[in-house]
């Protein structure tokens, strides 16, 4: 994978601003940080011995209920489902608006979480968007869902354990616009770049540099980042012809963000 460059330019502030939540507030961990190159090939698989289609409109309803207000995001709620990518002990679990293990320590993102940090980056952009990035793929949920607000996802994965098991998962849904990557998040992918929108599972003290770089003009991020000790906030990263456009919202609670492959 390409390595960023050795001087990256110094971003430019334009400016930052607090501003309520408007979907809710996420609290609990979401997936992980970071990420061969993985295309799957058409249509979500059918039968998996359990009828989701009902309890899956109920958990939307329920988002919406709670605020959700971005119609490519509860369309792409729908489309996927969400018990395919829990272990068969915890299908039951699958549609509550919870986090449910799935192994080396990490957890499958409450829906909450993935309608709340999806609808603010498609927020007054045309659907589906350009190429996206996500910072860790963990189980392919969230890069499932994405798959279907853009033309082109790119998801990277730090934990080989959680990248293979993303490949399975996926493989059956044949979607040849999600590319799996195994390596270092914090890096972003460079080859993939430049991205109409990045979101990130997993926060730092900053949001990397590689990050913004890798950013279109135009462009949005997603992404915790911790403001002070034992606080984090959920950033919205703007690009603009003029600078980076800063947006601190709701506090949060995501995993911390981690270099390197294990």
């Amino acid at each position: 994978m390409a390595e960023p460059p050795s001087k990256p330019p110094e971003k430019k502030w334009l400016a930052t601003s607090v501003r309520s939540a408007a979907i809710g507030t996420p609290r609990a961990p979401v997936v992980r940080p970071q990420a061969k190159l993985y295309a799957p090939g058409g249509a979500a698989p059918t039968g998996a011995g359990l009828d989701s289609s009902r309890v899956r409109a109920n958990m939307v309803a329920r988002l919406m209920t709670q605020g959700l207000d971005s119609e490519a995001v509860r369309d792409a709620l729908l489309k996927v489902e969400r018990h395919r990518f829990v272990d068969s002990a915890l299908i039951n679990q699958a549609y509550e608006d919870t986090s449910l293990p799935i192994g080396l320590g990490q957890t499958i993102s409450k829906p909450s979480v993935v309608a709340r940090m999806l609808a603010l980056l498609v927020a007054g952009q045309t659907v589906p968007m350009g190429r996206l990035l996500e910072i860790g793929t963990g189980c392919g949920y969230q890069a499932a869902v994405m798959g279907y607000l853009s033309k082109e996802v790119y998801s990277i994965e730090r934990l080989k354990g959680l990248h293979d098991r993303a490949r399975a998962n996926l493989r059956p849904f044949q979607r040849p616009n999600i590319h799996l990557i195994m390596g270092d998040g914090h890096l972003g992918y460079p080859a993939g770049a430049p991205y109409a929108g990045i979101v990130a599972a997993a926060g730092g003290d900053a949001i990397p540099q590689a990050w913004l770089d890798q950013l279109a003009i135009g462009g949005r991020l997603v992404a915790p980042c911790q403001i002070g000790p034992g606080q984090q906030r959920l950033i919205v990263v703007d690009r603009t012809p003029e600078g980076y456009v800063k947006h601190e919202l709701e506090a949060v609670l995501f995993v911390p963000l981690k270099s390197g492959v294990a």
